[in-house]
C-alpha cells in the first residue's frame, strides 16, 4: 500500500465495514497497533470516486484491497420521453 492507491475496504479489514467502502490512501499512520492491524488515512470516495470524507480507519492490514481502478461511474437517471423515439407519419 502507498498513499495514492486506491482501496476496497470491507468486513475482511474489520467488522465495522458492513457496507464496503472505496478510498483513497493518503498515509499509513506509523503508531503501534496490535499486529497485523494498521491505522490509514483515507479519503472516502462516493459513486464517481471524488473524495467526500476524510477518514482514520483501524484495519487488518491483510484484509485490505485494492480496488478496481476500472470501476465505471454509475449511468445517469436521465430518460428520454416516449415520444422522441416514435417517428411521426404524414
Amino acid at each position: 500500500m502507498r498513499p495514492g492507491d486506491l482501496l476496497l475496504i470491507t468486513r475482511a479489514a474489520s467488522v465495522q465495514f458492513i457496507r464496503p467502502i472505496r478510498c483513497r490512501l493518503i498515509r499509513i499512520d506509523d503508531r503501534p497497533t496490535y499486529d497485523g492491524w494498521v491505522w490509514l488515512e483515507v479519503y472516502q470516495l462516493d459513486a464517481r470516486d471524488r473524495a467526500v470524507t476524510r477518514r482514520s480507519i483501524f484495519v487488518r492490514r491483510a484484509g485490505v484491497r485494492p480496488a478496481d481502478p476500472g470501476h465505471p461511474p454509475p449511468q445517469s437517471a436521465t430518460r428520454r420521453p416516449a415520444h422522441a423515439t416514435t417517428a411521426r407519419r404524414p
